[in-house]
């Protein structure tokens, strides 16, 4: 028998925790010297760390999903980010 698999709704603990690390994720993000994550959104279900947004290089897309993973309480990074090659002119790191 096959079905659809649907996860229950978060407890106010579990959204509780997840804003924590959201706030973790986002503060290691622009806190990194190697990358210019204003631009990533960051959304946090149960552990498991949505990055959105966009980068402007292949290293940046790379080096904000480690930094991401590297957080304590992690448990898996979904890489949803948009590459933009060749950025905006007069945006420094």
């Amino acid at each position: 028998m096959g079905g659809c698999s649907t996860s229950l709704p978060r407890t106010q603990e579990e959204e509780a925790a997840d804003a924590v690390m959201a706030a973790k994720v986002e503060s290691a993000l622009l806190a990194a010297p190697m990358i210019y994550a204003r631009h990533i959104d960051v959304s946090v279900n149960r552990g498991t760390v949505h990055l959105g947004g966009y980068v402007w290089s292949s290293e940046d897309f790379q080096q904000a999903k480690k930094d991401a993973a590297a957080v304590p309480g992690v448990t898996a990074v979904a890489n949803e980010m948009e590459l933009m090659r060749a950025g905006i002119a007069g945006t420094s790191r």
